[in-house]
This record gives C-alpha cells, sequence and structure tokens, in this order.
C-alpha cells in the first residue's frame, strides 16, 4: 500500500495555513452503478480518478433518506443515510448477498423518473442480506449494536416512522390516526411491537449504508481526499425529524404548520419563494441548548469531513411566511439565531469545519455574523456578469476565506449558461476571461486563479456538458437530481485538470500517491 498524506490536509479548507486546493462538485447518485449511483467499484474509482486530476476535495450533496422526487434538500430525516446508494456488489462481497440475487437488473435501465423501481428492487436485495446476516456470526451482530448505540438518539424514532409509512402507504404522518401524530407514549409502545421486524430491516439498512460510506470515505482520506458534505437549515414537513419532534417546530394543535419558510420577491421571482419547510421554535432549542442541532452536525460530521451550511443567511434573519399564503409575498424577516447559536454548538463538538452558503439576498448583518464566526463564504463565477464593477463574485475580487465555484448544483451547467447569455454579458465575460472565444476550460481556469483558497467545480463543468446534465433547476417540481455518468472521466480530463490546477498554484496529490491504493477489488 502506498504512503498516505491524509494528515496534510486542513480540516478547514480556508484556515490560515490553509494551501490553495481544488476539488469536484458530485453526488454519489450521479456515478455509474446498479439502478443508481451507489457506494461500490465506480465509487472507489471516482476518488482514485480525483487523484490522478490532482484533486483534494470531493463534494457532494445531502446524503439523507429521499422520498420519491429524489430531492436530497427534501429529505425523510437529517440524520438518516439515503439506503438507494447501498451497492449490491458490495454486499456480494461481504457474503450478504450472491451473484444470482443480484442478476437481471440493467444497472442503466433507470432514468429520471424511476426512483420507485429502484426503491423496490434495492428494499429487496435489502432484504435478502438482512436475513443472511442474521445467521450464526458475532463481528455483524457486535458492529450493529455499536451502530445503533451510537445512533440512539434519532435511529429508533426513524426506523419506526419509516415502518410506519409503509404501514400507512401514500398517508403522510399528519394524517395518520391521533395517537400516532401526537405520539401517544402506550400507542407508540404497541406499534413498536407489531412492526418489530420492520423496524429492524430498517435499522439494518441504515447500518450498512453507513458501513458502505465510511468505507469509501476512509479511501478517500487515505489518499489524500477530504468529503466536503451539505446541511440544510431546514427539514421537510413529512419527515421523522419533524414527527419525532414536533415542539421545535411552530406547528399548530392539528400537527399543522403555522409558520412556514421561504424568501421573498426579488429580481427573479416576483412572488418570492415559498419553500413550505415548517419553521424552528428557535427559543424552545435555545432553552434545550440546541441539543437537536447538536445532534444534527454531530452525525453530519460522522460523516464527512467538511459541511456546507446551506441558506446560512438564515442563521441571521430568515423570511417567516403563514402557511395559508399562497406565495411569499406577504411575508417578514425575523431574526435568526445568530453567532450564539454556533458557539453552543462549538462548545460541545469543537470548532466547526463549514462553509457558509451566502448566496441570493445577503446583507451586511449577514456578511459580519459570517466573518465573527470565520466561515468562508461561496462566490459563484455564473453570478459576477449583471454589469456592477462591486459584484463580489467577479473573480478578480475573490478573498482568500472564500471557496469558489464555476457553478452550484443549482445552476445550469457553465457551457450551457454561455450559451444562454446576452451579447451584453457575453462582452463582460470575454473581458474578463481575456479570452474572444472560451471553452469549458477557460472557466475552470479563470475560477481556479482566483484568490479563494479553495475551487470547486461541478464535475460537469470539467467535462464541458451541456444543459443535459444540468442537476437541479430550482422551482421545478420535475426533471430533477436524476443526471448521471455513463462512465468515470477519462484519464485525458483528468491529465488535464491536473495540469491546470499545478498552473493555478493549488496544490496537487504528489506523483507517487497517483496510482491508486487499493479499494475494492
Amino acid at each position: 500500500m502506498s504512503r498516505s498524506f491524509q494528515d496534510t490536509i486542513p480540516p478547514d479548507p480556508c484556515a490560515p495555513d490553509a494551501g490553495r486546493t481544488s476539488g469536484i462538485l458530485l453526488h454519489p447518485t450521479s456515478l455509474p452503478g446498479w439502478g443508481i449511483g451507489d457506494l461500490g467499484h465506480a465509487a472507489f474509482r471516482f476518488v482514485d480518478w480525483l487523484v490522478d486530476a490532482g484533486q483534494r476535495y470531493w463534494q457532494i450533496l445531502p446524503l439523507v433518506a429521499v422520498d420519491d422526487g429524489g430531492s436530497p434538500y427534501n429529505g425523510l430525516s437529517a440524520m438518516a443515510g439515503n439506503t438507494l446508494l447501498v451497492s449490491p456488489e458490495m454486499l456480494i462481497r461481504d457474503g450478504l448477498l450472491d451473484d444470482a440475487s443480484a442478476a437481471g437488473f440493467d444497472e442503466y435501465a433507470i432514468s429520471r423518473g424511476e426512483l420507485t423501481a429502484i426503491y423496490a428492487w434495492k428494499a429487496a436485495l435489502l432484504d435478502r442480506a438482512y436475513e443472511r446476516a442474521g445467521l450464526p456470526g458475532g463481528d455483524w451482530l457486535i458492529a450493529r449494536r455499536e451502530f445503533e448505540e451510537r445512533c440512539r438518539g434519532w435511529l429508533p424514532d426513524y426506523a419506526l416512522f419509516r415502518a410506519l409509512q409503509n404501514h400507512f402507504p401514500g398517508v403522510r404522518w399528519f394524517e395518520w390516526p391521533i395517537e400516532l401524530r401526537r405520539r401517544d407514549p402506550e400507542a407508540l409502545a404497541t406499534w413498536r411491537e407489531q412492526l418489530a421486524d420492520e423496524i429492524n430491516r430498517y435499522i439494518f439498512r441504515e447500518f450498512i449504508f453507513e458501513r458502505q460510506w465510511l468505507a469509501l470515505r476512509s479511501y478517500a482520506n487515505s489518499r489524500g481526499v477530504r468529503i466536503i458534505g451539505d446541511v440544510p437549515i431546514f427539514v421537510a414537513y413529512d419527515s421523522a425529524d419533524v414527527w419525532a419532534h414536533p415542539e421545535l417546530f411552530v406547528l399548530n394543535g392539528d400537527s399543522r404548520p403555522l409558520l412556514v419558510s421561504g424568501v421573498p420577491p426579488d429580481y427573479f421571482s416576483a412572488t418570492g419563494q415559498r419553500w413550505g419547510n415548517p419553521l424552528y421554535r428557535w427559543d424552545v432549542l435555545a432553552a434545550r441548548g440546541y441539543d437537536w442541532w447538536i445532534e444534527r452536525f454531530r452525525r453530519t460530521l460522522e460523516l464527512v469531513d467538511v459541511a456546507r451550511v446551506d441558506h446560512f443567511r438564515a442563521f441571521e434573519a430568515y423570511w417567516e411566511i403563514n402557511a395559508d399564503e399562497a406565495t411569499a409575498i406577504n411575508g417578514r424577516w425575523m431574526t435568526g439565531p445568530g453567532a450564539p447559536f454556533f458557539r453552543s454548538v462549538e462548545r460541545q463538538l469543537g470548532r466547526l469545519p463549514l462553509i457558509a452558503e451566502d448566496l441570493g439576498l445577503i446583507t451586511p448583518e449577514v456578511e459580519r455574523l459570517r466573518d465573527e464566526l470565520g466561515y468562508p463564504g461561496m462566490r459563484v463565477f455564473q453570478f459576477a456578469f449583471d454589469g456592477d464593477p462591486h459584484n463580489p463574485h467577479l473573480p478578480a475580487g475573490y478573498p482568500p476565506v472564500s471557496v469558489a465555484y464555476t457553478g452550484t448544483h443549482d445552476n445550469d451547467t457553465i457551457m450551457s449558461w454561455w450559451a444562454g447569455l446576452g451579447d451584453d454579458e457575453r462582452g463582460r465575460v470575454r473581458h474578463a476571461l481575456g479570452v474572444a472565444d472560451p471553452d469549458h476550460w477557460s472557466f475552470v481556469e479563470a475560477v481556479m486563479r482566483s484568490g479563494s483558497r479553495l475551487a470547486v467545480f461541478p464535475l460537469q463543468d470539467v467535462l464541458g456538458l451541456g444543459a443535459e446534465a444540468r442537476m437541479n433547476t430550482p422551482g421545478r417540481a420535475a426533471d430533477n437530481w436524476g443526471w448521471r455518468l455513463a462512465d468515470l472521466p477519462s484519464g485525458e480530463a483528468a491529465h488535464r485538470l491536473r495540469a491546470v490546477t499545478g498552473h493555478a498554484a493549488r496544490e496537487v496529490a504528489p506523483p507517487e500517491l497517483m496510482a491508486p491504493s487499493g479499494g475494492v477489488s
């Protein structure tokens, strides 16, 4: 095994003593795999590609369990993992499946909108693995008991929630019988006993997900690649979090939201965006020492090395909308928990390696909070060319304590963006780049050369892909989150990216570490 340089990568990529580094944004669901991108062979080979390409970070989207819509920002739990990512080939390797069990499913058969088929297929495979894992053999039992003990703060409620969802198909938790909506202790005890086998199956699935994910993360770390995860500030109403902790959210006596999240009208939307997530009772959370949030950050940082905090501005002030409003127009700004919240979490967990997603309507108060906490913000090349010479997204002005992007998961690909620009914007882009006819490498190079200590690129931008490869279009209800690679990127793309990274004076892996050090066979 070749030597590791894991310890040379600072946990905070924008700390004063951090070097200039770069990485790739790609969710594991976009990898080639069985039914959907998974944590098997292709994921390990992608880590090898990152090393060959000189990249030190792999940024992903939330790893949480998702519903049929597939959005990792509308998860069934803030704590539970997405068991759709479990790799059948890894289950075979571990002796929990035989080859015949996983046969008959074309790995490229699933396209957008077919998550239901993946659910059914993966659930059947995991049930077979569950039965086999129950056979005599102490190692699995010991490991599972340790997992259950470590996750006892959220796992029992989540597993019961999923089992009840199956028992009441198509019925959301706030439409369940009143004794379950209100979590009557006797009713919960009865249902836990009645659904014990189903509950155990969901616990097993989470155990297997964590086992496979941590093996992949460990491999990445051993090769000098750190993982950047994601923490959406809000949680879905139809989630285990709201059902298990209704006292933490602004609900009425019938378990319905009184106030919901969103953002006010702006240049992009005359009616704003009404997201609909229930809002937190920050006063209740503060009185409890922010215990739920501490557990959430603890869980996230068990799985990743760094976390991007989505909609960071809401910790300073958030847009509150009455739940009976159809749009976000008639909302109001409310004061968020601010620095005392983060200080409380850090007293329990230590310094948080966070990136503040500070996009959208950002005020001086939000910037002061970000800077007081010392978290890097984000700079996005695609937002820079509105004609304002003081636009903070112009790449010539990126501060070192920031993370630079060509675009995010919510943006179009850089080449599709470029194709859609008007003449005035194109002129400004050409002037900034000093290139008359830019290709995708022109944009990558511009962000690489910026002053940000960390630069991150959606893989689609490095590969020069068009609109067909867009991951998400905000405000569009369907046809999101489904983009996948047919094959891993080429060695030629890795070689070019490594050269661009080095020319921008960003750190790359030493040549002796470029050969794969193991992974899965």
